[in-house]
């Protein structure tokens, strides 16, 4: 049972990890650089921990960016705005996700400049059987560790980690929450102290400033996320854009 656990909280961790760090940080808003070695690097990280959920780094940060320009409009892809529940809505993203990544989504250049790419791994990492194999890996993991079939509900969640994280925040944090800053959008901040999404719930404040490395803006707020990037800076992974990293 304590391996099942374990498990899942490092999965869900890792995940998000990637999420916030390598696909909306960096390579939707490049609030900091990295060499195109360390930029492979991450592109695997995010394969192996997103597993059967991977997103595209290429894909994710055009339609973040969308998602930004056209916030609670017809053009968003995921808008609570839009959409009668969150099913739907993140059927909406999946299509917008697929007509990006197959190259048949209408948009301007502006979305597409220095976003991450390698073409032969995403196509790879999306494909079905690379999927199916990451669900098979969970598979084996609970048949091996999990003391009842019950804890095999979980499964589910793993198969969808990337999505779900995505859900948590493009759905409930444009509907439930409080407000640091006036924006024109319905951006909140899901948590006073955000320590299950690592600094994501803070979307209000990030909306306020998207290109801001640390996502907390407030007293009594922490981006779990944030000192992870300062040790990276430290050990020369990557780089602030500016002098000054808040």
């Amino acid at each position: 049972m304590y391996f099942i656990i374990a498990f899942f909280i490092l999965h869900w961790y890792l995940s998000l990890f990637s999420q916030t760090f390598f696909l909306h940080r960096y390579a939707a808003h490049k609030a900091f650089t990295m060499s195109k070695t360390w930029e492979r690097v991450f592109f695997l990280v995010t394969y192996v921990t997103q597993g059967s959920s991977y997103l595209s780094p290429k894909v994710y940060g055009i339609m973040h960016r969308i998602h930004h320009a056209y916030t609670d409009t017809e053009l968003d892809p995921h808008s609570p705005a839009y959409d009668s529940n969150f099913f739907t809505m993140m059927w909406r993203t999946k299509k917008v996700y697929t007509s990006i990544m197959d190259g048949t989504y209408p948009m301007e250049e502006k979305f597409t400049k220095n976003v991450p790419s390698w073409n032969w791994f995403d196509k790879w990492a999306n494909s079905s059987l690379s999927r199916l194999l990451w669900i098979g890996i969970y598979v084996c993991i609970y048949i091996a560790f999990a003391p009842s079939y019950w804890w095999f509900l979980l499964i589910p969640v793993h198969a969808v980690m990337g999505p779900l994280h995505g859900v948590i925040i493009n759905w409930f944090a444009h509907k439930y929450g409080h407000v640091n800053f006036e924006t024109d959008n319905t951006s909140k901040n899901l948590f006073k102290l955000d320590v299950l999404m690592m600094g994501e719930g803070y979307h209000n404040n990030h909306h306020k400033f998207p290109s801001r490395i640390n996502f907390a803006a407030g007293k009594g707020e922490f981006d779990l996320c944030y000192p992870i990037i300062l040790l990276l800076m430290k050990l020369k992974v990557v780089k602030p854009l500016n002098a000054e990293v808040q």
